[in-house]
Parts: C-alpha cells; sequence; structure tokens
C-alpha cells in the first residue's frame, strides 16, 4: 500500500467516479490510475467500487470506510508536511485563501496589508468562486482557508466561525429621486421599484429574498450578478436600485453613485471563514484568521 494508490482513491471519488478526470488531477493517465486501485484492492483483499462493466458506480461499504480512512491518512500526512515546511522556511511560505468576489475585492486588500507587514516575506495564493466553490477548494487541500458568507458552515468537514457581520445598503445612480431624498424607502416602496442585485448563492441573498417574502412583497429583480463591482457599473447606468453588500462601497471611488442605509429593511448577516477540520494551523495562518476577525 502506498499514498499514490491512496489518492487515487481519494481523488476517484471526488471526481464523481470518473476516472479520466481523476487521472488528469493526479498527472498520470487512467490505465495507471485503474491499476492503482486494482492493486490496493488485492492488498487489502477487499472490492472497493461496485463495477458495471469498467465503469465504477458507487463505493462498496467497505471502500466507504477504508476511503475515511484513507481521508485521514493523507490529511495527517499532508499536517506533517506543512508543519516541517514551515519550520524549514522560517518566516517565509505560502498562505493560500480561497473567496468569493466581495471578500476578495473588498475585506481581504486590507486584512493582507495588515498581513504583510507582520511577515513581509510570505507569498499568497487567492483562489475565487461562489460559495460552493470556495468550500470545495478548502475541502479538498486547495485552499487553507475559506472566506464567505454562506455555505462553509453547511459542511462537516470544515471547521467554520463566524468572521465579522455586515449589512446590505441600497445604491442608486447621483440624480436618482432616491438619492435626493437621502432616505431609504420602505421594503414595499423598494418592491415597486427594478432591483440590481446579488445572484442566489451569493452575499445574503436568501436574506433579502426572506426579508420581501415575510412582507408579503415580491421584488423586481432585473437583473442578477455575482459581482459587486458589475452591480455597481448597471446601477451607474440607471437599470435600477443596486442591493449590494454595505463593505463593497468606497465613497472615494464610486462617485457615481450614492449608498443608501438599509439596516433596517434586511437583516444583518456574518461572513465566516473556515479551515479544515484536523488540519493544523501554523502560527502566521492563526495570525491571519486573527485579522480578519478583527476587520471593521
Amino acid at each position: 500500500m502506498n499514498f499514490q494508490q491512496l489518492r487515487a482513491l481519494r481523488e476517484t471519488v471526488r471526481r464523481g467516479l470518473n476516472l479520466t478526470a481523476a487521472a488528469e488531477v493526479l498527472f498520470t493517465s487512467q490505465p495507471a490510475l485503474s491499476k492503482q486501485i486494482r492493486e490496493l484492492e488485492e492488498e487489502l483483499g477487499v472490492q472497493l467500487f461496485v463495477r458495471h462493466g469498467k465503469r465504477y458506480t458507487q463505493l462498496t461499504e467497505a471502500g466507504e470506510q477504508i476511503l475515511a480512512a484513507a481521508e485521514r491518512v493523507l490529511d495527517e500526512t499532508a499536517a506533517l508536511r506543512k508543519i516541517s515546511e514551515q519550520f524549514a522556511a522560517g518566516h517565509s511560505g505560502t498562505l493560500s485563501i480561497a473567496a468569493t468576489h466581495t471578500q476578495a475585492r473588498y475585506v481581504l486588500p486590507t486584512v493582507l496589508a495588515r498581513f504583510r507587514a507582520e511577515f513581509p516575506a510570505m507569498q499568497f495564493k487567492l483562489l475565487q468562486g461562489n460559495p460552493q466553490q470556495v468550500a470545495e477548494f478548502v475541502v479538498h487541500g486547495d485552499a487553507t482557508f475559506g472566506l464567505a458568507t454562506e455555505t462553509l458552515d453547511e459542511h462537516p468537514s470544515l471547521d467554520t466561525r463566524p468572521a465579522y457581520a455586515w449589512r446590505h445598503c441600497l445604491i442608486v445612480p447621483v440624480g436618482h429621486p432616491l438619492a435626493d431624498s437621502g432616505v431609504a424607502p420602505s421594503l414595499s416602496q423598494l418592491a415597486d421599484q427594478p432591483l440590481i442585485t446579488y445572484s442566489r448563492e451569493f452575499a445574503g441573498r436568501r436574506g433579502i429574498d426572506a426579508a420581501f417574502a415575510k412582507g408579503g412583497l415580491t421584488p423586481r429583480v432585473v437583473l442578477e450578478a455575482i459581482d459587486s463591482d458589475v452591480i455597481k457599473a448597471y446601477v451607474e447606468l440607471g437599470f435600477g436600485v443596486g442591493v449590494i453588500a454595505d463593505i463593497a462601497v468606497d465613497v472615494e471611488r464610486d462617485r457615481g453613485i450614492v449608498r443608501l442605509d438599509a439596516s433596517e429593511l434586511f437583516p444583518e448577516k456574518t461572513a465566516r471563514i473556515a479551515s479544515r477540520i484536523g488540519m493544523p494551523l501554523l502560527p502566521f495562518e492563526r495570525r491571519f484568521m486573527q485579522l480578519v476577525r478583527e476587520f471593521r
């Protein structure tokens, strides 16, 4: 038994039993991957997968338990390697983070500037995606930390902690009637406006929808996007009223829009930071987590 066989088992399951996709991730061929799994089965004396012809259809009961043990072995190996690399590198190393666009664009610059002042030799790896992708980056070991508002706390293999609280705000173009009033409309008045906001998997969208539903209202969403900057661009063009995270508005840069407080309209949200359960955090990683939780 060797680590490559265990990685072949794990990656095959992660890639939905698609041997070709798993082989690509492991930089090997599909026949070589199949051979590693067969050899592992022969050494253990059990069948790991139910087969239909040459295709794998599901894990056997023994395969499920062996996969869980293999995950623990590989995680412990990664932890040992991580600790040794840190001691060899001293105060240098790589900090890997997965985040949604809003977190990457409007939170991490402030946090990483403070972090870099303390660890000037550090390198950074930043991955972006939707909340589900952020969680998967951490689960699969592509990033040490995930930063998002949704989804992270739904993964049992992640240690997820609250990072900081934030709220939604409204944005309108300069010259808009709401900008002239300087006061946010009521929820019923807002429901009559064309709205531009996040796609349903992003930045508290469920909270927005829930607030309207609680009032028996149906919002008129004319445009959905995954990117706060895209929403701001269409608001400036007059497509509608934007509902975005308040942290995404920069009064110095966003001179074409006006921000209105919406704290009375939508519930407060909490951004979360996650790392894998069982993966030890090095001193500089614990410091990064502390800085994130001190944001705002």
